[in-house]
């Protein structure tokens, strides 16, 4: 894998966020019946947090980004998104350990959602991510009790 690095998102960074997004969950999407380009981009607008929101790059290259929002008992993740031709090669499995080492969110709930039938559904489950409940559209789970080293053995 190559270097994968992290620079925090500025505000000029929505719009290329907002079109990774769209590109991201579209198959998700229209597998569910709920794609529609414009909602998916300004849903990201909507909540789109410059502050709380970092920049993946592999060797300088944009290939995502994560957005980790404090909560009142933890943090929220959420705006994960990955260009296809970089998912499946442990870019999202680096970043989450990174993400969940940090020495502010050790220890703490961390919680997310995912739409249903996601294949990163499975990403998640690997690192000890249960599901609290979902609905026809996402899977909405958390991590309690997250010890890095134990949940990553193996890659």
């Amino acid at each position: 894998m190559k270097q994968i690095t992290f620079r925090q998102s500025q505000s000029s960074d929505v719009e290329t966020i907002a079109n990774l997004r769209v590109i991201a969950l579209r198959s998700d999407l229209i597998r569910l019946g709920r794609f529609d380009e414009e909602k998916v981009r300004q849903r990201f607008r909507n909540s789109f947090d410059s502050d709380q929101t970092w920049i993946i790059e592999s060797d300088s290259s944009f290939v995502g980004c994560v957005a980790l929002k404090p909560t009142l008992d933890g943090y929220l993740l959420e705006h994960f998104y990955i260009y296809p031709n970089y998912q499946g090669k442990g870019v999202g499995s680096h970043v989450l350990k990174k993400l969940l080492e940090q020495d502010e969110v050790k220890g703490k709930r961390v919680i997310l959602n995912v739409l249903q039938g996601s294949s990163a559904k499975r990403l998640y489950e690997r690192f000890g991510f249960k599901v609290e409940n979902e609905d026809l559209i996402d899977v909405y789970m958390s991590l309690n009790d997250f010890n890095v080293l134990d949940k990553t053995k193996g890659g």
